[in-house]
């Protein structure tokens, strides 16, 4: 295979601590050699081994790709009406989650797939080489299945969220759309996905019934990760740390004990600021979870309703100006903090064996991505090794 030289890297950020300055195992002057799609070496331009192709970074910052470990991708419609009348403190009842139910029951195929690939398109551009993505949207056993089908063509971490809501047909008989969920639904979308997730809320799924989801994912090969602690404080994440979930996501309301039993266990708590931002909700105290801990990872939730962006560089920025993180922090929780929300080993860092996933910005170091927000400072995209 032939071996790519990157040069004249003004600070690369490989998240070893063992490889330079920090947490992020910061390198000053820095190089990388590129094996195929890995990385093969990363250190000191002045240290830099041959390589048969050279690409100078011109003095640029580079960072690991960004891994986007909560998205709502397969969807139709959006729900500019919902957002403009709680921006503008008006009521407005055209029924949330259930508006893009039945927008996404009516899309074809072509332009699910069509709305999955432009917005990871978006993230790409924006540095974002790692996105997880769910169902949800369908809440049938065909319209789950064909949703996981159509996300399985674009990424490999595809999420069953089949208990997002119940489902409308069942308003009256939530038993038995847990009975579905967790039944004929999961055996026909099973085979789509890496992962099983529930919405556990007050309005959504209580305790007993996300255990119930969760367990029947689990014994079908499912790995559990949890929409928990968002609206209210609750169950979700004292569950997701008994069932060894990958991840907690929205922790907003946390208890000291929640925020303890994340801390002592592998479970990460997943912060997603592009929701609050969206509905002028508090902000989750990523401060008091670190300071416990407890791993953290950013991601942007992207979804028609309550986050509609697909930028990390911003979710980056919101963490660190509301949130209590500081730059470093926010940085490793949205690279290496995603991949361990997805307990990939091989993704959100910049050594040797890591696959060749990177962004150059166009600033001389990462803090700019907080300290200059909303300017497009992702200047190039290498995934798996290529230009992208």
């Amino acid at each position: 295979m032939r071996t790519t030289l990157v040069r004249n890297i003004a600070s690369l950020v490989t998240n070893d601590p063992e490889r330079g300055d920090g947490p992020l195992g910061l390198v000053e002057d820095a190089a990388l050699v590129i094996e195929g799609e890995r990385i093969a070496w990363a250190g000191r331009t002045a240290e830099a081994p041959d390589a048969d192709d050279v690409v100078d970074a011109r003095g640029r910052a580079v960072i690991p790709g960004f891994v986007d470990s909560h998205s709502h991708l397969v969807f139709a419609g959006d729900r500019t009406q919902e957002f403009n009348a709680r921006m503008s403190g008006r009521p407005y009842q055209a029924g949330g989650i259930r508006t893009t139910v039945t927008a996404t029951r009516g899309a074809s195929d072509e332009a699910l797939g069509a709305n999955v690939a432009r917005y990871l398109a978006e993230a790409l551009r924006q540095g974002t080489t790692t996105q997880e993505t769910k169902s949800g949207y369908g809440l049938t056993v065909e319209d789950e299945a064909r949703a996981l089908r159509i996300a399985a063509e674009h990424t490999d971490e595809v999420t069953y969220l089949g208990a997002h809501i119940v489902a409308p047909e069942y308003a009256d008989d939530p038993a038995a759309y847990v009975a579905l969920v967790t039944g004929e639904m999961l055996d026909a979308c099973a085979p789509y996905a890496r992962w099983i997730d529930v919405f556990c809320e007050k309005g959504a799924f209580d305790g007993d019934q996300a255990r119930a989801v969760l367990t029947a994912g689990r014994a079908k090969g499912l790995l559990a990760r949890v929409h928990a602690n968002q609206l209210t404080y609750g169950p979700g994440v004292q569950l997701a740390v008994e069932l060894d979930a990958a991840s907690a996501d929205h922790c907003t309301h946390l208890t000291d004990a929640d925020v303890d039993a994340l801390a002592n266990s592998t479970t990460v708590a997943t912060l997603l600021p592009g929701a609050e931002f969206s509905t002028r909700a508090q902000w989750p105290d990523a401060r008091r979870l670190l300071d416990a801990g407890a791993t953290v990872a950013l991601s942007t939730d992207c979804n028609p309703g309550s986050s509609f962006t697909s930028s990390m560089p911003f979710c980056i920025a919101l963490a660190v100006r509301d949130m209590g993180m500081t730059p470093d922090e926010a940085l490793w929780s949205a690279t290496a903090g995603g991949a361990a929300a997805l307990r990939r080993t091989d993704i959100g860092r910049l050594t040797p064996g890591a696959r060749a996933d990177l962004a150059f910005l166009d600033a001389l170091s990462h803090v700019h991505l907080a300290y200059r927000p909303g300017v497009p400072l992702v200047g190039e995209v290498w995934r798996a090794g290529r230009r992208v």
